[in-house]
């Protein structure tokens, strides 16, 4: 498989692929029981981004954001967090240092449920300001809710938090 992940290539490799799309990847720092780890929703949204980005030409994977705004879970074990306000300012200026590079396709994929109001209030932002930007936020569960069988999970059809559905993606 040819290399898509930013982070694992050098100038010249960059330079040469003729990248046009990027897919950035958002997810959160946080506590999801004894049997995943902390970086579940950025690992889970970057392993389908990298899988998205290998299907599709010059498309490329930026590094996964692990810092999401996660203050809803605070009462959880040392879930690090980002306020709204910063979340949307980071995720801004990520679109914007994109375009500056002339990358006009933009897909960010999500996987937090917490920062779907910064996403799109960033993206919004950005779609405003360079209307020749293609911008989408897709957060990955809602196509996964159409695709899963009905009674594939007893529990609340296997959706929650850290549940049947989010740990199986994760252990596989």
């Amino acid at each position: 498989m040819r290399i898509v992940e930013l982070e694992k290539m050098n100038t010249r490799s960059f330079m040469e692929s003729g990248f046009d799309t990027a897919i950035f990847t958002i997810g959160a720092c946080e506590s999801h029981g004894d049997h995943m780890p902390f970086g579940t929703d950025g690992f889970t949204a970057h392993a389908l981004s990298v899988r998205i980005a290998q299907q599709c030409e010059k498309t490329f994977v930026l590094p996964a954001h692990f810092l999401g705004m996660r203050h809803h879970y605070r009462h959880k074990p040392n879930c690090v967090s980002l306020s709204s306000e910063t979340q949307i300012r980071v995720i801004q200026e990520t679109l914007e240092s994109l375009h500056y590079w002339g990358i006009k396709k933009i897909l960010i994929l999500n996987g937090h449920d917490g920062n779907i109001p910064s996403a799109e209030i960033a993206a919004r932002a950005v779609k405003v300001k360079h209307p020749e930007v293609s911008l989408a936020v897709f957060d990955w569960w809602t196509i996964l809710a159409i695709m899963l069988p009905k009674g594939t999970f007893e529990v609340w059809s296997g959706w929650g938090h850290a549940g049947d559905v989010e740990s199986s993606i994760g252990i596989a």
